[in-house]
């Protein structure tokens, strides 16, 4: 295989990121194929016994393994690199193998981590259950709080992680006040940017480190496959990140990969026109007298950062109704919309956070996390906003707001 005519990276970093989403990356074989080719193989083979001795020495380029690299892996990896303005990526098993591979590659016993209140359950229980049975403690502090994370530093902080906008409350961090105090301090910053992707928000513009990613969500989009990916500079990818992920084993499957791949052709288009009607949709809430997360309304206290961080507000956000009761009759009481936990889909998801994906945090931690009982949390799709807003109107009625 052979990259694509004319995709040297000088000419490729050029591009704008709706560009790099169609062709960033692009691998050909000799067959010409315009769509990337998917390769399945576990294994490959080599012209003589001193040609694989020298890929497994590294003096000489080339594949060895799939569980190492793969083309339709390395094609993926490549164009989300190249959206991102990254030196490097790799692509994982899932969401959370990135954040989990992300911070286990380069912390130890004695470590410290300071996080973000607000974050998605299993990132909280990575921290709590994984990290700390290991000797790597961590303090939570909010990340909506500049001063919060200065207070928070101890002299063996190695990691500031979060996630911006957060899940499922909608705090924003502000990213060049939070990235530039670690560099400072010889801290690394790894962000969760799940919620915006490169195509609404690059956090390694405004100084980040490392940037996470579930690709499952925006980036495939359409609830198909399980993906994840971590951007960084070449140094820490290739020198930190791969050596772990290359002997624990969080690769990416191919076939996933090539999804992701196809997903990545339309993310702008679908990011873009989701945030559209996620502000419709939120409007609406909010003239209801619902009171709504979102950061594309004027009335989040962080409207103005997060515009000045992100080109859109996303597709996601979160409402708080009475109490656990209301928001279940609600989500009973929808027609067109679906209850599920999943994120950027292509379809209107609901989902009661307390009781699904930060269930694990139990009481306490929610209220440390600001997860209300009768917070609901919406990814609004690419349906006809008007038959969304239909949808929640007669639900709202039927619990009777």
């Amino acid at each position: 295989m052979k990259r694509q005519t004319g995709q040297d990276r000088s000419r490729t970093s050029r591009w704008r990121p709706a560009t790099q989403a169609v062709r960033g990356g692009t691998w050909r074989s000799e067959q010409g194929e315009t769509s990337e080719a998917l390769f399945l193989t576990s294994g490959y083979t080599y012209d003589s016994a001193e040609e694989v001795a020298a890929r497994f020495a590294g003096e000489a380029t080339g594949m060895q393994y799939s569980r190492f690299q793969n083309p339709t892996v390395q094609m993926l990896e490549e164009r989300i690199a190249l959206m991102e303005g990254a030196e490097a990526c790799k692509v994982q098993a899932s969401g959370m193998a990135a954040m989990t591979s992300a911070l286990l590659c380069m912390l130890s016993a004695g470590d410290h981590v300071v996080a973000g209140r607000a974050a998605f359950g299993s990132c909280r229980w990575i921290l709590s259950n994984v990290l700390d049975r290991f000797g790597i403690t961590h303090s939570v502090v909010d990340a909506r709080d500049n001063d919060a994370w200065e207070k928070a530093i101890q002299p063996n902080t190695k990691v500031f992680f979060f996630e911006t906008p957060a899940n499922p409350t909608m705090d924003i961090v502000d990213l060049e006040h939070v990235c530039g105090l670690a560099r400072a301090h010889g801290i690394t910053t790894v962000v969760d940017n799940a919620f915006a992707t490169p195509v609404l928000q690059r956090p390694l513009d405004f100084g980040a480190d490392v940037v996470a990613y579930s690709a499952t969500k925006l980036m495939d989009g359409q609830g198909r496959v399980l993906a994840g990916a971590i951007c960084g500079t070449d140094a820490w990818i290739n020198g930190v990140l791969s050596p772990f992920q290359r002997n624990t084993g969080p690769i990416c499957s191919p076939f996933n990969a090539w999804v992701v791949l196809k997903g990545l052709e339309t993310l702008d288009l679908r990011a873009h026109r989701q945030s559209e009607n996620a502000l419709k949709v939120a409007r609406f809430m909010e003239q209801r007298g619902v009171d709504v997360l979102y950061p594309g309304l004027p009335s989040h206290p962080q409207h103005n950062l997060a515009m000045k961080q992100m080109s859109a507000a996303g597709p996601i956000f979160s409402f708080n109704l009475a109490d656990r009761g209301q928001a279940m009759a609600l989500l009973n009481a929808m027609e067109l919309c679906d209850i599920s936990n999943n994120i950027g889909d292509s379809r209107t998801l609901l989902c009661h956070p307390a009781s699904t994906t930060h269930n694990n945090m139990g009481p306490e931690g929610r209220a440390e996390a600001g997860v209300g009982e009768g917070m609901v949390r919406i990814n609004v799709g690419l349906e006809d906003p008007k038959d969304i807003i239909a949808d929640l109107d007669q639900a709202l009625t039927a619990v009777g707001l």
